[in-house]
């Protein structure tokens, strides 16, 4: 009964290697055939083991690189893109969760995830320019009636935080402040000095200046009827209530910004490939082609 037992635990044992094999070295990593078994199940041919094996290697020199820049997703993220996931399926979040791949899941939002944020982290600094001659040969666009954008510069501000007043009057007190910097502005402060040293929203760094705007809805055609240097009435947003003033505007086309903004999007790709296979000359990686 012993040798049995030994037999069966060499037998199990020769089957687990079997099914895990070692079919390629990056770095300290080793990538192995139940890493990605799903994908090679339906591959027809050796050149598509092999197209699918150099993905995975691209996969894991991208994975370590995220850990090295410590942008892994992180809790907020990945429950976000599971009801993401739950919402698109039709199904709740604690269904999704009792799901027995719900693991498997999980891992595949967190490589999906870290692989989004690496490209941005790479190419945040990477700025293509377009020429006049690239927009000619790329955007054959009939011209179109323009469409009008501002910017706006806001100061928002949710509370007084040196205030005595109760939580329930703290909206007077909110409304009393901006009310006094509005009188300011009005007679010649500066609204972006203001923005930077009161507005409790994220925009305060750059004076609360906000985006291009279409002027599309009711609030925004508000804002672009303002005049120079003329403060808005006190109005009440998500982060509090705020004050705003129309700094620019400008007309564009959507459709060639569209197209404008696909062939830059397709620059950038083009530069984080480059940024990948650079990184892939310099890392140390065995491929075992005949383990496939």
């Amino acid at each position: 009964m012993k040798n049995l037992l030994v037999v069966l635990l060499l037998l199990t044992l020769s089957i687990s290697l079997a099914s895990n094999t070692i079919i390629a070295i990056v770095n300290n990593q080793v990538i192995t055939t139940e890493s990605f078994q799903n994908q090679l199940k339906i591959a027809s041919s050796f050149d598509e083991k092999i197209t699918l094996l150099n993905q995975q290697i691209d996969i894991s020199l991208q994975i370590d690189m995220v850990k090295k820049f410590g942008i892994e997703p992180n809790d907020e993220e990945v429950n976000g893109a599971l009801i993401q996931l739950a919402r698109s399926n039709n199904i709740s979040l604690s269904e999704l969760k009792s799901h027995p791949q719900f693991t498997i899941f999980v891992e595949q939002i967190i490589e999906t995830l870290s692989l989004i944020k690496l490209e941005k982290f790479i190419t945040k600094e990477f700025k293509p320019e377009l020429s006049e001659n690239e927009f000619l040969q790329n955007c054959s666009i009939e011209k179109s009636i323009g469409v009008k954008q501002i910017k706006i510069a806001q100061i928002i501000v949710s509370e007084i935080l040196d205030s005595n007043s109760s939580k329930s009057n703290q909206k007077n007190a909110v409304v009393g402040f901006l009310e006094k910097l509005s009188k300011h502005i009005s007679k010649g402060a500066s609204f972006e000095t203001f923005a930077k040293l009161h507005s409790q929203h994220p925009s305060y760094y750059n004076g609360g200046l906000s985006d291009w705007l279409f002027v599309n809805t009711p609030n925004i055609e508000i804002f672009d009827s303002l005049q120079d240097s003329e403060v808005s009435k006190i109005y009440e947003t998500d982060g509090g209530w705020a004050i705003a003033i129309k700094v620019d505007e400008r007309y564009i086309d959507p459709d060639k910004e569209n197209c404008k903004e696909q062939i830059k999007s397709q620059k950038s790709q083009k530069y984080y490939s480059e940024w990948l296979n650079e990184l892939r000359e310099s890392a140390y990686i065995e491929i075992y082609a005949d383990k496939l």
